[in-house]
């Protein structure tokens, strides 16, 4: 079906918007905003297209979708959320990456200092996000060894009836048995968070202040503790390779493209510290300009994590891109966030760190590519194989004798782990302990969708097991008809050790155990440890689900008001499990039928 332009685009608003270009079947190609939505998608539609990239999504249109909005700036907000929810072929995307660390400092009488992932909440201050979880745990110990806040778990906190290793060594100072009065502790709390937030100078200050009254006071010992501070503080400052004393809050964002790789590096630099860098290539990138990939980066990253004071940003974005940026930004935060050149000598210098792990960052990607392809081609020679080996999937089974059976199956594509493809079954209705029907179950219950077309079929299926394993999985695919699919068995070796792994064919070929150091062996054994460690960690939470639940919960015809009168008349699980038919039937609301059925459900 082609789309008539010409028609559309005579009835389009002159507003501010976003537009949604449709492949077939309503397939969303690209997102995209515009401060005049006419003459923005009219661009698309004229003979000289600025690349072939653009030139192929434009062939590939059969609808376009617009949503006029009443400020640039709601535009910029709705194109950002939808390519995230959409994630559009045609748009430069970066991984929606949920796992930048913080610094957390709890509330409470005796705050805690701690690691943190995940979505901030309300219940503490949170600092970063870090470039990574090595840049969070020095800054914490950072903290810990200046002002001797606790990092142990409130239960742990609240149980303690002697001071532990950490004050012993100086590094806490002892809250838990009331070694430090909650005024005291209060002000190294404040510290700490006026020394993460780029405030050092002021610190020093105050503790200069506070060191000084002290020995007035006569009270050697606490001056002793501030000027231990103090000398911590100026070794920080000193220790660091590239820092500010202006106490800058900055990131600095480059693009480097070499060795058909695009690498976009985000280096953070808080309260004047360098904290290090996070490298990352975006999907969808294709022959896009470094400075198109720096702007999706800002918009994409800052969309979910707090913005600096500034960015620094090589090569800045064109100039109708920056000024877009500027806009969004701003209603992010809520404040101007200038995107600058490095000017300065020490701006300088953070860039050129960036730039080269930048290259770094591709040097050692493209190495890893290559040797995953020449694993990958060591395995399709040894197994025989026709055509080149794409995609991966590996089954493994795990259970406690038998309780909770969980199969796993895992993705290896594209030169690594898919973990988006992962999935786990929760295995049923089997006999306890029969891994040859939980195999089977599971791969039929995999690629049952496969045989009917749907899905994605794999190159080659691994099994984490023997001849029975490999046999179940192999009747299964057959009763698909999918026999076709090639598929080997990993049959541990003597003791379990690595390296002595068997590999099992269905098809009667004779095993084959390749030696340790072979290529095409790693990759078996990366992929199988994959699966293993899938499966057990499904299994050990189904387990876990399990026994946390109570027997009465499965009894029949007993709801959540029964199950309270039984509790309540016998003071437990235990009290009710130790009750007659005779004794249960007293309960009220328990008639001398059910009594029976729970006792006979019970025993």
């Amino acid at each position: 079906m082609s789309f008539d332009a010409k028609d559309f685009l005579a009835s389009l608003t002159e507003l501010p918007g976003v537009y949604r270009m449709l492949g077939d079947g309503g397939t969303v190609l690209y997102v995209g905003k515009a401060k005049n939505l006419k003459k923005r998608v009219a661009s698309y539609f004229r003979e000289n297209l600025p690349s072939p990239r653009i030139a192929h999504m434009v062939s590939q249109i059969v609808a376009v979708e617009t949503t006029p909005t009443r400020t640039e700036a709601e535009a910029l907000l709705l194109e950002n959320n939808l390519i995230k929810s959409l994630s559009p072929r045609y748009n430069i995307l970066f991984r929606d990456d949920k796992s930048y660390p913080y610094i957390v400092v709890t509330r409470g009488e005796f705050p805690r200092l701690g690691f943190f992932r995940g979505s901030p909440d309300r219940k503490g201050n949170y600092f970063g996000p870090y470039p990574s979880s090595w840049a969070v745990r020095d800054s914490i110990h950072l903290l810990q060894k200046m002002f001797r806040l606790r990092t142990c778990e409130d239960t742990v906190f609240a149980n303690r009836s002697r001071p532990c290793l950490l004050y012993q060594i100086k590094r806490c100072s002892g809250p838990c048995v009331g070694h430090v009065t909650p005024e005291d502790y209060a002000a190294d709390v404040e510290f700490a968070s006026m020394f993460l937030l780029g405030r050092q100078q002021e610190v020093t200050r105050r503790l200069t202040e506070a060191m000084d009254a002290a020995s007035q006071r006569l009270a050697f010992e606490q001056a002793a503790v501030y000027r231990d501070q103090i000398q911590s503080l100026h070794q920080v400052q000193e220790k660091q390779y590239v820092s500010s004393s202006k106490g800058e809050d900055i990131d600095i964002i480059v693009g480097v493209r070499e060795s058909a790789q695009l690498c976009v590096n985000l280096a953070m630099v808080r309260g004047g510290r360098h904290l290090g860098d996070r490298p990352q290539f975006p999907v969808n990138a294709g022959e896009s300009s470094v400075a198109e990939a720096i702007g999706a980066f800002i918009r994409q990253h800052y969309a979910r994590h707090p913005a600096p004071v500034r960015l620094i940003a090589v090569p800045l974005p064109d100039e109708e891109e920056g000024g877009d940026l500027d806009l969004l930004l701003a209603e992010l935060a809520g404040r101007q966030v200038p995107i600058i050149e490095a000017r300065s000598v020490l701006h300088r210098a953070w860039v050129e760190m960036a730039l080269q792990n930048a290259r770094l960052a591709i040097l050692a990607r493209n190495q890893a590519s290559a040797q995953q392809e020449q694993r990958l081609l060591a395995l399709q020679h040894v197994l025989g194989l026709p055509d080149v080996i794409q995609r991966i999937e590996c089954f493994d089974i795990s259970h406690t004798q038998g309780e909770a059976t969980v199969a796993s199956c895992v993705v290896y594509h594209g030169n690594g782990m898919k973990k988006a493809d992962y999935r786990r079954f929760n295995i049923r209705d089997i006999t306890p302990g029969d891994d040859y029907a939980a195999m089977r179950q599971a791969v039929v219950r995999r690629y049952e969708r496969v045989a009917t077309g749907e899905g994605t079929a794999p190159d080659l299926i691994l099994i984490d097991g023997g001849k029975g394993q490999v046999s179940a999985a192999n009747g299964a695919l057959a009763d698909l008809g999918l026999g076709e699919l090639a598929m080997i068995g990993v049959a541990k070796g003597e003791e379990r050790r690595p390296g002595l792994e068997t590999l099992i064919f269905p098809e009667g070929r004779e095993p084959l155990q390749l030696p340790p150091e072979h290529p095409a062996l790693h990759l078996i054994q990366e992929i199988r440890d994959e699966a293993h460690r899938f499966a057990v960690t499904g299994h050990r939470a189904r387990r876990g689900k399990a026994r946390k639940s109570s027997k009465l919960e499965d009894l029949p015809g007993i709801g959540p008001a029964r199950r309270k009168a039984l509790v309540a008349r016998f003071g437990g699980l235990s009290g009710v499990l130790a009750a007659t038919s005779d004794q249960l039937a007293e309960v009220p609301g328990i008639s001398r039928e059910q009594a029976e059925k729970i006792y006979a459900a019970l025993h």
